[in-house]
């Protein structure tokens, strides 16, 4: 070991090598080390790029495949719940065989499924490889998994924001430019875009993926069973059901805001492309706040004041349109509220679900992030079955306004909790 710098020369680095010297040390394409920052957000960005970018050309696709546009929002649903099925093999997976590995196995099956989304003959066919592109998800439950690995609590919860932050970037563009690319030169080109980042970021991955979990000596039958210990803790809850409310606001946003741009508001792709992009850009700010602050505030704080943010962003959005005020603009600009109480939300429940036992931040993550995904999925495919031309906008602003209240007693949950107990169970 080198000294300050925390950073092994082994290629298995312990647990809590980096947590002594409460910093983060990382040299770029070296696998001696924990992976690079800019690793971690590309790890993360393709997970958010794959939810993200087709979605524009989603009336296209059902029009190519003749079915209706609420089969097709399927495409969003499944997805989501292949995620939470995933999300709880993987974490204890990765406790028992490492990080590395499940990420290079979990990126090489998305690739290969993106590849069978392009060349889907029906619908049926397409959505299998819909899900298998779920895979990807692997590179969201690692990325914060690794950071837990190396560092404490609240630092942690800084430095998922900062990762996250970068990360933000993707749902900002990646609308737009699936909105281009669907639009100039059809929706099955937003898929090769998936091909070729997923390549490039696997490459990424195999210079300068180190390892930060050793090998570990229970079986995965062991690992799973430290699932109920993880369910035994009402703060595990807390943070689980905070997470999972708060992003069922966004994942709402994800299965109705294609519809509303597109039949109410009656939109191109390209447009809508632009305007599907703004939860990014609040995204963007929330990481930056939580980044900036969750180490002074504590992520309890942060995550109340997230969940506030959504709750009055939505109750403002429904007022304006109350009024008979009901644009587009209107209608995307108040969806940066979500965006923004999300960023403050999503990094500290993420840290607070993987400290409560600390060293089953793989299970955590996975379980934690299930739950999260698994919502998000229901929410999301329950909305599509209220959207209409005739309602508007309306069905999908309540459904997104009664989550994020949820996601405000979540958090009460969490507080109301520590202070009659403490912070250990």
């Amino acid at each position: 070991m080198s000294g300050r710098r925390g950073v092994s020369t082994n290629r298995v680095l312990p647990p809590n090598t980096l947590a002594m010297t409460q910093a983060y040390s990382a040299r770029f394409l070296d696998k001696t080390t924990p992976p690079h920052i800019s690793t971690l957000i590309l790890v993360t960005s393709l997970a958010a790029l794959s939810m993200n970018v087709f979605l524009p050309s989603l009336p296209e696709m059902a029009e190519d495949f003749s079915v209706d546009y609420r089969f097709m929002q399927l495409s969003v649903a499944i997805y989501l719940g292949m995620n939470a099925v995933l999300q709880i093999i993987l974490g204890p997976i990765s406790d028992r065989y490492g990080r590395r590995p499940v990420l290079l196995a979990s990126f090489a099956v998305y690739i290969v499924a993106s590849l069978g989304c392009i060349f889907a003959p029906t619908i049926g066919v397409f959505l299998v490889f819909r899900m298998a592109q779920a895979f990807v998800v692997t590179g969201m439950i690692l990325s914060r998994a690794i950071i837990r690995d190396v560092l404490p609590a609240e630092q942690a919860a800084s430095f998922i924001a900062y990762v996250t932050m970068g990360m933000s970037l993707v749902p900002m563009f990646s609308p737009s430019l699936g909105g281009f690319l669907g639009e100039f030169f059809g929706w099955r080109s937003t898929f090769w875009l998936q091909v070729v980042a997923g390549l490039l970021i696997f490459w990424m991955m195999w210079r300068d993926l180190g390892e930060t979990h050793p090998r570990g000596e229970q079986s995965l039958r062991e690992q799973l069973r430290a699932y109920p210990e993880l369910l035994m803790s009402p703060r595990f809850w807390g943070y689980s059901l905070a997470a999972m409310f708060s992003t069922g606001c966004f994942f709402a946003y994800l299965g109705g805001g294609p519809f509303v741009g597109s039949e109410v508001y009656h939109l191109s792709a390209a447009v809508l492309g632009l305007y599907f992009g703004a939860p990014g850009v609040g995204y963007l700010a929330g990481n930056w706040i939580t980044g900036r602050y969750a180490v002074r505030v504590g992520i309890n704080r942060m995550m109340l004041s997230g969940s506030l943010v959504i709750t009055v962003g939505l109750v403002l959005c429904l007022a304006v349109l109350f009024t008979g005020s009901g644009t587009a603009p209107v209608f995307f600009g108040f969806m940066l509220f979500v965006g923004l109480g999300n960023g403050m939300v999503l990094p500290n429940a993420n840290s607070g679900m993987l400290s409560v036992r600390p060293k089953l931040a793989g299970s955590a993550s996975g379980l934690g992030g299930a739950m999260m995904i698994g919502g998000g999925a229901a929410i999301s495919g329950f909305v599509g079955s209220l959207l209409t031309e005739e309602a508007g906008p309306y069905p999908l602003l309540w459904l997104m306004f009664l989550s994020s209240l949820l996601s405000i007693f979540a958090v009460l949950l969490v507080i109301w909790r520590e202070r009659r107990v403490g912070a250990l169970v």
